[in-house]
């Protein structure tokens, strides 16, 4: 072996590499040629069937020659999102014109600025205040010197007194504070996941979780739940979804839009599942407080992959505190605490101390106000005849359109806006949904009478 057999094998290198991308590029162009052809059939540009079937072959053919799966599995990931980001620029995409609730309620507003009166069906924005000893800590703040940095975990008596509340066998070293459950998640993701990893979800959800896998790089793969099976998962389905490359799956219960709770036998298996795989497990259990049955915790399962989100937004009505929180192994925790360092420092001391306050009030009344404003709604769905299941949980319920007046929901959710009520797609929760609506139960009953009024005048 001398300097010239290594020269030679660093041109030979270049020269595959060069192989490699010019590949790459003819393959890139025969993606746009796919675009053209699906805008003439109009079909969607993602197919799970047909990406699962070529990753199925890559692993075949990496095991033949001895390569790592999990690499080239990363490898077909990457490009598959970038043909994917390709064909979007050519085929008109049912993404492109799905809409979310905080969209709709970013027009309501909107509407309102011009002295047009909204009904706030869209949001689950709390209409009560937060418990009124907070009110005594903000007018305290300045004088008590809280407004300087704090520790990027929290401040240790705020973290101390959630340990002490869940009574979970955990230690402030298990919390760190974040600026809303939404931060939450989306640190949890970063700090464990890299690009190229899968993630898998369960629709209808809440679009934060595939928003912040899409911006990192994270393949989601989504585990589809329907009405007719009561939106519980199919486990053999989540079996399938399962690869080298996937790394967590992300749970949310009691969920949002549908409020479903799981059952502990369906969790069980789930957790069982990832234990398994070794998997990570992101558990958003925001709307825990709000159960109106027996909700299972990660918690409960001390499970070692396990990370628990949760906020003082919807079970204190705190949601301009921007206050939440992950509970996890020490371990995750140092990770997450690295993404909270490098972002943000540190959450607000003074909205910490007033989370702190909040952690000496009960809920239970703020959970039986939205039960009763959910038993009203369905009564009233009922009456009107759409199909749905009766939340078990969360501040929400999902509806199925019947009528044949409506194309999709958005049509829907168009003329109730223009009526003065704000309502969310279905599609805003998972494109497959855009025969349903989501309806929160924020507001007072007198106003979520008016609301069901006018919905029922279009429905019926």
């Amino acid at each position: 072996m001398d300097k010239n057999h290594l020269d030679d094998l660093r041109i030979q290198v270049r020269d595959i590499t060069f192989d490699i991308i010019r590949q790459i590029h003819k393959r890139m162009d025969m993606s746009k040629q796919i675009g053209n052809i699906k805008k003439t059939l109009d079909i969607d540009i993602e197919d799970e069937k047909v990406e699962q079937e070529l990753k199925n072959q890559v692993s075949i053919l990496s095991n033949e020659l001895g390569l790592d799966n999990e690499f080239t599995g990363k490898i077909i990931n990457l490009i598959l999102q970038e043909s994917v980001k390709i064909q979007k620029n050519f085929v008109n995409s049912t993404d492109n014109n799905i809409q979310t609730h905080m969209a709709i309620f970013m027009k309501a507003k909107e509407l309102e600025k011009k002295g047009k009166k909204i009904i706030h069906m869209e949001v689950g924005e709390p209409d009560y205040p937060p418990p009124k000893n907070i009110k005594k800590v903000l007018s305290t703040v300045y004088d008590k010197k809280y407004y300087h940095y704090t520790e990027i975990s929290g401040i240790p008596k705020l973290r101390e007194s959630i340990a002490t509340k869940l009574d979970k066998k955990l230690t402030p070293e298990n919390i760190i504070i974040t600026p809303g459950g939404r931060f939450g998640v989306f640190a949890a993701i970063i700090s464990l996941l890299k690009f190229g990893d899968e993630l898998i979800y369960i629709e209808p959800s809440w679009p934060a979780y595939k928003e912040c896998a899409d911006l990192l790089g994270i393949k989601t793969r989504v585990l589809n739940t329907n009405i007719n099976e009561d939106w519980t998962p199919n486990i053999s389905n989540l079996e399938k979804l399962i690869n080298v490359n996937t790394k967590m799956i992300v749970l949310n219960y009691p969920n949002n839009p549908t409020g479903k709770i799981l059952d502990k036998t369906v969790l069980d298996k789930i957790i069982s599942m990832a234990r398994k795989n070794n998997l990570y497990v992101l558990s958003d259990e925001v709307y825990s407080d709000y159960s109106f049955k027996k909700f299972t915790s990660l918690l409960d399962y001390e499970y070692e992959n396990g990370i628990i989100i949760s906020s003082f937004s919807k079970r204190y009505a705190m949601t301009g505190f921007r206050v939440g929180y992950c509970i996890s192994t020490t371990s995750i925790i140092s990770k997450i605490k690295k993404i909270q360092a490098t972002a943000i420092t540190s959450v607000a001391e003074p909205m910490q101390y007033c989370a702190l306050s909040a952690l000496e009030n009960e809920t239970n009344s703020n959970c039986d106000l939205i039960k009763d404003r959910l038993d009203f709604i369905v009564e009233r769905l009922n009456k009107i005849g759409l199909k749905f299941i009766k939340p078990d949980g969360a501040m929400y319920v999902y509806p199925k359109l019947n009528s044949t007046r409506f194309s999709n929901d958005m049509e829907l959710v168009n003329i109730m806006l223009d009526h003065g009520v704000a309502i969310s797609p279905g599609s805003g929760f998972g494109k497959s949904y855009n025969e349903f609506i989501r309806l929160s139960a924020c507001q007072p009953t007198e106003l979520l009478k008016k609301g069901m009024d006018i919905l029922e005048k279009f429905i019926i």
